[in-house]
């Protein structure tokens, strides 16, 4: 587990049917513990408060960590729900999250990113990934997902949905797979949006 920012830590663990590792995000708020897209969480961490899923199949490890509030895109409540995870709290347009985290929707339907002010830093799902676990001088530090993954929208549509991210003071953007950007991350969206 790496502290990326104060009150801010990431660690990564094997997602099976991926056969890959993914990364997983704690922070530490006012508000409590929050975990986003937990997976194997260490348990040093203790039990979360919350957890916020940035998109429903990151949730993983949910069902077994018992937090108190369980937070989702208000699209995906059924199909996490067809999961064995129940969502206390649907995320709807100017919903209030724990930690001053605010959500922007995404073009891909029932996917959220989540902006964590104090710390600077995007944590995304899958919209965004990250360079390969070893990243090369020559390779972007971020690339969009495969169009095939966003169903009825295009890149230009997720281009758009993710453009106000580079209006934020980003300093770091947290992706679940592949290498996360930790310095100059508002230079690396503005790269992959072509801004």
């Amino acid at each position: 587990m790496d502290e990326i920012a104060p009150g801010l830590r990431r660690w990564t663990a094997r997602h099976e049917e991926w056969a890959e590792d993914v990364g997983s995000l704690a922070l530490e708020s006012d508000d409590g513990l929050v975990l986003i897209d937990p997976i194997d969480p260490p348990r040093s961490l203790g039990k979360p408060e919350h957890v916020l899923l940035t998109v429903f199949w990151h949730f993983r490890s949910t069902p077994k960590l018992r937090a108190k509030r369980v937070w989702a895109s208000s699209r995906t409540v059924k199909a996490l729900a067809n999961r064995g995870v129940t969502v206390t709290d649907p995320i709807a347009t100017n919903v209030i999250l724990p930690g001053g985290i605010q959500q922007f929707e995404t073009a891909r339907r029932g996917e959220l990113v989540y902006w964590l002010p104090d710390q600077k830093a995007i944590a995304v799902g899958d919209v965004l990934l990250g360079a390969g676990a070893k990243p090369r001088a020559t390779q972007d530090p971020l690339r969009l997902c495969p169009e095939r993954w966003l169903g009825a929208a295009t890149h230009a549509d997720l281009r758009s949905s993710l453009e106000p991210l580079v209006e934020l003071p980003v300093q770091r953007v947290l992706v679940s797979h592949g290498a996360p950007v930790l310095r100059a991350g508002r230079r690396a969206l503005e790269q992959v949006l072509g801004s």
